[in-house]
């Protein structure tokens, strides 16, 4: 089976909330996924809907896929670096903040009969 994937890399949104939303998406038809993308209240289910829109671009442009039979094969959320960020606290002290980030995959792939 031929695949075509999609990979976002340094999201600025935690791995963990950005699973919560991959994982409503894996193993079912594009069309499907990107309407629950499309209704999704979080930060991440917009990046998530680009990346996926990308694969299926990418599905359709370069192995000659037929979009209406495409389906999620696999999807997962990496952690990527942390940026970390100093906040004053009392007595000249620092508090470290740390940002994550994410790696954001997303791989389509035709239904077979």
């Amino acid at each position: 089976m031929r695949e075509a994937v999609a990979k976002v890399r340094f999201v600025r949104v935690s791995p963990l909330k950005a699973r919560l939303v991959i994982d409503e998406i894996r193993g079912k038809p594009v069309a499907e996924a990107q309407r629950i993308l499309a209704f999704s209240p979080m930060k991440a289910g917009r990046i998530i809907r680009k990346a996926l829109n990308s694969a299926v671009a990418n599905a359709q442009h370069n192995f000659d896929m037929d979009p209406d039979r495409l389906w999620v094969v696999r999807a997962f959320v990496d952690e990527g670096p942390r940026m970390k960020r100093l906040n004053p606290r009392a007595f000249g002290r620092a508090d470290v903040i740390r940002r994550r980030l994410s790696h954001i995959t997303v791989v389509v792939g035709e239904k077979e009969d």
